[in-house]
C-alpha cells in the first residue's frame, strides 16, 4: 500500500535523527559543513567509531551527504536535514 510505504520512509528518517548525538552532529555540520568523521569526533569529544556509526545512520536516513576528497570523506547536510533542524528548534 502506498500510504504504508510513506509511513515507513518517514520512520526511517525520524529514526535517523532520533538521538541526541546525531542531533549534535547535524547542528555541527550546519555550523561547519564539509567535516570528516575524525573532525566530528574531535569537535564533539566522542570516539571515532561512535561518530562514524552515527554519521552512517544519518546518511542512511538521507540527512547527510558524503563527498570524497582524496583519502578523506567530507560530510554535509542535505536539504531535508536543514528542514529537520528548523523543526527540532521549534520543539524547545
Amino acid at each position: 500500500m502506498v500510504i504504508e510505504k510513506n509511513y515507513r520512509q518517514i520512520e526511517r528518517i525520524v529514526k535517523g535523527f532520533a538521538n541526541h548525538r546525531r542531533l549534535q552532529i547535524l547542528d555541527l555540520l550546519k555550523r561547519e559543513p564539509e567535516l570528516s568523521v575524525e573532525d566530528i569526533s574531535e569537535r564533539l569529544t566522542i570516539g571515532y567509531e561512535n561518530a562514524s556509526d552515527h554519521v552512517r545512520k544519518l546518511a542512511i536516513a538521507g540527512l547527510v551527504m558524503k563527498r570524497n576528497e582524496g583519502s578523506a570523506v567530507r560530510h554535509r547536510l542535505t536539504p531535508r536535514a536543514e528542514s529537520i533542524l528548523v523543526f527540532c528548534k521549534t520543539l524547545v
